[in-house]
Parts: C-alpha cells; sequence; structure tokens
C-alpha cells in the first residue's frame, strides 16, 4: 500500500477511505506522515481528514501523536451480516458454558495477527481479564489465538513467529517451542495457556468449525479462563467442544457461512 501515488481530483470520499484503508494488520498505529505517504494524500489534506476521521470516531488519535482505528468503525462492524449473526448464533451457548462453569467465556475472530474478541460473558465469581469484545490481543499469548494461529494460512503464522513479544514471563516467545505448540493444538483440537496474557489466568480453547464448500472451516475460537491452580483444564473442552459444536452447527445453516 506504500507508495500509492496521489489522484487528482479525487473525491473527498475516496480520500478519507484511501487513509482507512492505509492501516491494516501489520499496520495498526500510523503517524500522520506514514498515514499520508500510503494513502497518497498531501500532507495537509491528510491532516485535515484525520481530525475529520478522528472527531466522528473512525480513528482514535494516541498520546504518542500516532493514530488507530477508532470504535465507531468497530460499532459499524458489528453489523455487518457475518460477525452480527456470529454473535447472535453463539450468544446462547456462550451462556451454557458460563453456567456450567461459572467462568468467563468468549468468543474470538482472528483478525490479521490478532485474536478479535466478538463476544463474552462473565460473572461476579469470574476471573479477572482483560479482553473485552472489541479488543485486540496476540494471537501467540491467548488460548483462543492459539488456535486461530493454528487453523490460519501458513504465511501468518510465519509473521507471528516472526515478531513474538513478551507479555508476562509465562509468555511463549520462542519461535521453536509455538511451533510444537501450534502442532498439538491441531493435533489434539484444543489450546491451553497459563498467565501467558495476564498473571492469574489460564485459559482453554477449541475451534468452533463450520461446513463449507471444501470442508471444514475454523470460522471462531471458543474459550474460558480460568484460575492457574486449576488443574481440571482438559475435563472443560468437551463442554466446550459441545457449545462450538451446536455454534458451528447453527452457522453452516446461515448463507454467509456456505
Amino acid at each position: 500500500m506504500a507508495g500509492r501515488s496521489a489522484t487528482p481530483g479525487r473525491s473527498v470520499t475516496s480520500r478519507a477511505l484511501a487513509i482507512l484503508d492505509a492501516f491494516g494488520a501489520t499496520s495498526p498505529r500510523l503517524s500522520l506522515s506514514e498515514i499520508a505517504e500510503r494513502s497518497g494524500t498531501p500532507l495537509t489534506t491528510a491532516h485535515r481528514l484525520l481530525g475529520e476521521l478522528t472527531e466522528w470516531g473512525a480513528l482514535a488519535r494516541r498520546p504518542d501523536g500516532r493514530y488507530e482505528v477508532g470504535r465507531k468503525l468497530w460499532d459499524l462492524g458489528l453489523l455487518a451480516p457475518v460477525q452480527l449473526e456470529l454473535r447472535q448464533v453463539a450468544a446462547p451457548f456462550l451462556m451454557d458454558v458460563h453456567t456450567a462453569i461459572r467462568d468467563t467465556v468468549h468468543l474470538a475472530v482472528r483478525d490479521g495477527l490478532s485474536a478479535l474478541y466478538v463476544e463474552r460473558v462473565s460473572g461476579r465469581e469470574s476471573v479477572p481479564v482483560v479482553s473485552s469484545v472489541g479488543s485486540r490481543l496476540p494471537l501467540h499469548a491467548t488460548g483462543v489465538g492459539k488456535v486461530l494461529l493454528a487453523a490460519a494460512p501458513a504465511e501468518v503464522e510465519e509473521e507471528v513467529l516472526r515478531s513474538l513479544t513478551r507479555i508476562t514471563r509465562h509468555t511463549v516467545v520462542e519461535p521453536g517451542r509455538l511451533r510444537r505448540e501450534l502442532a498439538e493444538v491441531r493435533r489434539r483440537g484444543y489450546a491451553r495457556t497459563s498467565e501467558e496474557m495476564s498473571p492469574g489466568a489460564a485459559s482453554v480453547a477449541v475451534p468452533v468449525q463450520v461446513e463449507a464448500g471444501r470442508g471444514l472451516m475454523v470460522a471462531a475460537a471458543l474459550g474460558i479462563v480460568v484460575p492457574p491452580h486449576r488443574r481440571d483444564l482438559p475435563r472443560l473442552v468437551p463442554v466446550l467442544e459441545v457449545a462450538a459444536r451446536g455454534i458451528g452447527r447453527e452457522l453452516a445453516r446461515t448463507r454467509d457461512f456456505r
């Protein structure tokens, strides 16, 4: 996208869309000059449009002066048929899991190199978590993220392995070790983490698979967060698998996932 040349006579709308298009999975935060270069927009025009987009909520300006996608776009994205349908279909299944386990249950999809949390159910007894609906967390440090990464194309896995960041002292940042973990996730059908994203929290997650034209595809990941001292994580997997199969069956009936 970088190096896109400016097109004379572009409408204000096309310039604004080009600015939004400058952001991506590998460039979630950009400076004014980077946005102008990537969108092919003159610096002064980019500055003016960024102000308008920020005021509306499409973008947000960080304390360091860089810009990132704003919450307003997330709110609009929730209205997209696939995302909305996913949340509506999954909600009762998440509630069933929460009722049975009493800990935080969440649903995530892969968004580039992040796990995007699209739904969550928690209660007073739940372990405090850093995820919230609309938040994006690293694929390599979360249970749902590892499930999604294990199902991702090889080029996505390689890109993640090249940029592993340590979040806690337990985060897996050795490429070889993470590669082995992902192979194990594919073999056994679920992922586990222990205090890799935040102290005091462990997780287990399973894929939500949907029958597509060429076979099964992983549409999302369903996970729970529990205290790290809990020893029965593998025994919770069947509960998640039952819910994941139910979500997958319902999604398969919708046009968007066929």
